[in-house]
């Protein structure tokens, strides 16, 4: 009991010697618990009291939270008491010392009386427990005397109270240091195992383990955005204590807590009817009213949110804004990891495409190798393969000129053999086979999402072709808008893919071919004129068959040798009129004409004898010498119309492949009688 008289020197003396003892105290204690017990018994050697308690602030719920309590009978279990219902609280608030009852009425702490009275207490002190960063809660001391603690005792109480929140500071920032250095070595342990692998989905229910080892939870989940269903989607999930989950399971970013959280880009914590307001929530345990509290945390990465970290627990408020930071360094590295293995398997898809591109492009090299070499004696020939001859070896653009079917790859094919760029490879594109549209992304390439149905990254044929050459057959169709783009890659050997940024440079020989006349195209404002020049500079005419015609006894041996072996049949002879025959035929579609029908004949050849449908040459045979000029005009228009497939209209109409306009066409139709079922199946 404390006197009421002012200490004596001695009293004091043994006072305060009392108190450097319980410094001691700070360095010795694990625990909260064992620290209270400890500073409750060094307090009995310096003041008289009956009954002590230590509340401390909790700031997540604003109550003070009665973390032991000692004194006359067993002692109960740890409460918490609102700030305004408690002396311990009001000490807190006004950091100021309270002393009962003589100093407030019963009725301000009605209930706190008589939970005391019932124990025997009747004088009660509560001083605030302050440190020198935070206020830290209260000490209580009650007694079961009357007026047990006047005014003058409390500055003696205050030293000690000081002590007290001394000692707890010293407990917290051991704690918290601790708490610092279990957290540094959970998010070592968590890179270290998202480096081991990147199968996620194996691996986050061991980085959910140790997440729990810090941040209690009893449910943890991925949930990553899917482009093609625009919409989050269960990736990985950890819940020992829900039921079966199905994988894959699609949250929509509305009312859902994870999306709504994913469209922010910012760590929500849910507690509650919080949790209830939502459509679906983030986790999916056995019953819904089984989540109590839940914290989703972004997946933050360059290209932004990629998804979110979900954890939900059966505990109210089981998430502290305290852990916010710890949790965010955690999802930081689960979103590298996992962008990373995105990109690595992009890569790999892509590297895997390139592989099958090459090995389709070296299939279709190696099937229009069958010609060993260019069959034809003629001197028209001979000029062309001279010409192939003296450009080979250098790298000026050569641009292929001659009607369709008359060989002119075959002569590309030739240009690249012969030149230094023989070991890289030989791209070729159809510019009259490709949408427009099209068009630009296969020679160029494009980004991912560049436009709809951009759902990769492309390489275009300007790329595959580095170092090597590029073949761009009917180079003529190409549309005006593209031209340009075109003309930069030959002037500047450089260019960018469709919806990209980055330039790319390569090393490219360009052949082109076309059947075209480009001049009349120039001077139509069809085809630009910078760009033609530039593909004209060393230009190489094929002649049509009919100028070659001393050539065709010689591919007719060699084609029908050819398809012979191709089918196992074994043809020796071809009739002298039967030779005489193709001779005489024009052959408007050149060797490609020559060439298919001498595939039909040899499918109609039974014996060894080759038979040859004559009467598809008859009218070559009955009028070759009196052949007039509108006949062959006939025949021209027939076979450009089944070409194109009866369409006469537009860029790639019979009319524009004809260089006239469409009524003449229809015109010349009408007059030469030519119906559509001449040139249509």
């Amino acid at each position: 009991m404390i006197p009421d008289r002012h200490f004596d020197s001695e009293e004091g003396l043994r006072r305060y010697e009392a108190l450097l003892a319980m410094a001691d105290v700070m360095v010795r204690h694990a625990t909260l618990a064992e620290l209270f017990r400890e500073l409750a018994d060094r307090l009995h050697a310096v003041v008289s009291f009956d009954l002590a308690n230590f509340s401390l602030h909790d700031s997540q719920k604003n109550v003070m939270r009665i973390h032991v309590f000692e004194g006359l009978g067993p002692s109960p279990a740890p409460g918490e008491v609102s700030i305004d219902g408690s002396p311990g609280g009001w000490a807190w608030q006004n950091q100021q010392s309270l002393l009962l009852p003589h100093k407030h009425s019963p009725g301000q702490f009605e209930k706190f009386f008589e939970i005391m009275g019932k124990r025997g207490i009747r004088s009660y002190c509560a001083l605030p427990l302050t440190a020198a960063r935070r206020r830290l809660g209260a000490l209580g001391l009650g007694s079961s005397e009357s007026n047990a603690y006047r005014e003058e005792d409390l500055r003696f109480l205050q030293s000690v109270a000081g002590m007290v929140a001394l000692a707890l500071e010293s407990h917290q920032m051991r704690s918290d240091l601790q708490e610092a250095k279990e957290r540094s070595r959970m998010l070592l342990e968590v890179g270290g195992k998202l480096m081991s692998t990147l199968d996620m989905r194996k691996l986050f229910p061991e980085i959910s383990a140790l997440i729990r080892k810090v941040v209690p939870q009893d449910y943890a989940n991925l949930m990553l955005w899917d482009e093609t269903v625009q919409s989050l989607r269960l990736h990985a999930l950890d819940s020992p204590a829900a039921g079966p989950i199905t994988g894959g399971a699609v949250i929509p970013i509305e009312g859902s807590m994870c999306g709504r959280v994913c469209m922010v880009g910012k760590t929500k914590i849910f507690n509650g009817s919080e949790i209830e307001n939502f459509e679906c929530g983030v986790i999916f345990p056995r019953s819904p009213r089984a989540l109590q509290s839940a914290c989703c945390i972004p997946l933050l990465t360059r290209k932004g949110p990629i998804g979110t970290l979900n954890l939900g627990s059966e505990t109210a408020n089981a998430f502290h804004p305290r852990d916010l930071d710890f949790l965010r360094e955690v999802a930081s590295q689960i979103a590298v990891a996992i962008d990373n293995a995105q990109a690595y398997q992009e890569i790999a898809d892509l590297t895997e495409r390139l592989k099958t591109e090459k090995l389709y492009l070296e299939d279709e090299i190696r099937s229009t190798q069958n010609f060993e070499e260019i069959v034809g004696e003629s001197p028209a020939l001979k000029q062309v393969l001279s010409q192939v001859n003296t450009v080979a070896p250098s790298d000026a653009t050569v641009l292929i000129l001659g009607e369709t079917g008359t060989g002119k790859e075959l002569i590309a094919r030739a240009i690249h053999r012969m030149s230094s760029r023989k070991d890289a490879s030989f791209i070729k594109l159809n510019c009259a086979a490709i949408p427009t549209g099209l068009l630009e992304s296969e020679l160029f390439g494009h980004e991912k999402g560049a436009f709809t149905g951009a759902v990769s990254q492309k390489i275009g044929r300007l790329e595959l072709a580095d170092k090597g050459t590029l073949f761009l057959d009917e180079v003529g169709d190409i549309a005006l808008e593209l031209q340009p783009k075109l003309l930069r890659v030959l002037q500047d050997q450089e260019f960018e893919r469709l919806g990209g940024i980055r330039t790319i440079k390569v090393n490219v020989r360009l052949i082109a071919a076309t059947n075209r006349d480009l001049v009349k195209r120039v001077a139509s404002g069809e085809f630009r004129s910078d760009l033609y020049y530039r593909l004209h500079v060393f230009p190489v005419r094929m002649p049509p068959l009919r100028e070659r015609s001393d050539d065709i006894p010689m591919l007719v041996r060699y084609f029908v040798q050819r398809f012979a072996r191709a089918m196992d049949k074994r043809i020796e002879d071809i009739p002298a009129d039967t030779m005489q025959a193709l001779k005489n035929w024009h052959w408007p579609g050149n060797i490609r004409e020559l060439e298919n029908f001498l595939e039909r004949s040899v499918i109609l050849s039974t014996g060894t004898v080759l038979r040859v449908p004559l009467a598809e040459l008859r009218p070559a045979q009955e009028g070759a010498l009196h052949i007039t000029l509108e006949g062959l005009e006939r025949d021209h228009i027939l076979r450009v119309l089944r070409e194109t497939g009866g369409v006469i209209a537009g860029v790639r109409g019979a009319a524009a492949r004809l260089g006239m306009k469409r009524t003449t066409l229809q015109s010349r139709m009408q007059k030469m009688g030519i119906t559509r079922a001449e040139f249509q199946n």
